[in-house]
């Protein structure tokens, strides 16, 4: 920790959805602490960004940040006194240049595996918004974590969810990674169903991207909206939760739940079901994750118990949810199969979105890939990186041998 009361952040992917979100966060938690409520004072120490170059300038502009990096930084003229690292490593170099108590990753993709790995070889904290990095590489980051003391400060609503709900049998500021013992009979995470939850089974395959993005209860970027659409995110869900709790598939369940008040359920040895409820607003986990062991005023939605007539619970369906499936295939298969099934899955999410392919063959590709390469064993990153390069070239090939045009609705 820093000196006195400050805790320094860096925020990977900060002008994305929950960049963004993480900034109000901090303002909000700044005031309180000006008003002598909380023990911390944030510090903004270092911003990373995609390609909105002048949405990352204005941010650190506001506030008062030196150390800025971005992916495609072609045409950014950085203020004076700013030291702005561009490229594909860039947001790596960051987390190795600047001093920092706790990291956001929040980059979406894989993208963001290298600059996390290296936060955690620095021994800082890790909120964790990045499904990728425990998919693609959690037999990496987990041994990373328990050589350095790094925790991952789960900052995804389920996850977050399962460690609050945790809280009723771990005391202190236990955080994960740990290995739950026998006491947790089960991990339920709970998903909307997304954009297409009510439609007819033969209407989804031909989805535009525009119905699949119009989710009906978060305000997420594209490529995790039509991740909820296709239940994809909750697949990688169910990965990250096993490597973050310490449980197998035999102990990790999902059901569709579409007014999302109800985020996570543990469900005891005894019986007991300890479950986590709040309003959708992403801007509570991750005060969570900023916070804990701390809990503070809040500046997200809060419930309407008057309004809430009904809390249901729906089986997922294998028809309509094929996605669900995969996870479990990658928590059983271990090695590169993570790794494969979320770069797979990023590039199929992309040629949806440009129109290449149509819905349905999102999660078909997916598949085929991950039978096609197999799983070998991960020994470095350098293994991780190699997967997922070869999955994304075989995702370019089923695209181009099969384009949407030639296929009949």
């Amino acid at each position: 920790m820093a000196a006195n009361d400050r805790k320094r952040v860096i925020l990977l992917g900060s002008t994305g959805s929950i960049g963004r979100q993480a900034l109000e966060v901090l303002a909000h938690l700044n005031a309180l602490h000006a008003r002598g409520i909380g023990p911390h004072r944030y510090e903004v120490v270092g911003l990373s960004a995609g390609r909105q170059g002048d949405a990352l300038i204005k941010q650190a502009t506001e506030w008062g940040v030196r150390d800025i990096a971005i992916l495609d930084g072609n045409g950014i003229d950085p203020p004076a006194g700013t030291r702005l690292r561009r490229g594909p490593a860039g947001a790596e170099q960051l987390v190795r240049d600047i001093d920092a108590d706790i990291v956001l990753g929040a980059m979406v993709g894989a993208a963001g595996l290298p600059a996390t790995l290296a936060a955690i070889d620095r021994g800082m904290d890790i909120a964790l918004a990045n499904k990728e990095t425990l998919v693609a590489a959690g037999e990496l980051v987990i041994a990373a974590c328990r050589r350095t003391g790094s925790r991952l400060l789960p900052v995804d609503s389920e996850h977050s969810g399962v460690w609050q709900a945790l809280a009723a049998r771990r005391s202190g500021d236990a955080s994960p990674p740990f290995v739950l013992d026998d006491e947790v009979r089960a991990i339920v995470l709970t998903a909307s169903g997304g954009a297409l939850r009510d439609w007819p089974l033969d209407r989804i395959r031909d989805a535009t991207p525009e119905q699949a993005l119009a989710h009906p209860n978060w305000d997420m970027g594209a490529k995790v909206t039509i991740d909820s659409a296709s239940l994809t995110n909750k697949a990688l869900e169910l990965v990250e939760a096993h490597w973050l709790f310490g449980v197998g598939s035999d102990r990790l369940r999902a059901v569709v739940h579409p007014s999302s008040i109800v985020h996570a359920l543990v469900e005891y040895a005894d019986g007991s079901i300890v479950a986590q409820l709040g309003a959708p607003d992403m801007r509570t986990p991750i005060q969570y994750a900023f916070t804990h062991p701390d809990r503070i005023d809040g500046c997200s939605d809060r419930m309407d118990w008057s309004a809430l007539s009904n809390l249901e619970f729906r089986a997922v369906c294998p028809e309509r949810y094929p996605a669900l499936e995969l996870g479990f295939r990658v928590i059983d298969e271990g090695g590169t199969a993570g790794a494969v099934f979320n770069a797979a899955n990023e590039r199929a999410v992309e040629a949806f979105l440009e129109g290449r392919i149509h819905f349905g063959r999102i999660v078909e590709c997916t598949r085929a890939t991950m039978d096609a390469l197999g799983t070998s064993p991960v020994r470095d990153l350098a293994d991780v990186l190699e997967a997922d390069a070869e999955a994304r070239r075989c995702i370019d090939r089923m695209v181009a041998e099969r384009p949407a045009s030639k296929i009949s609705s």
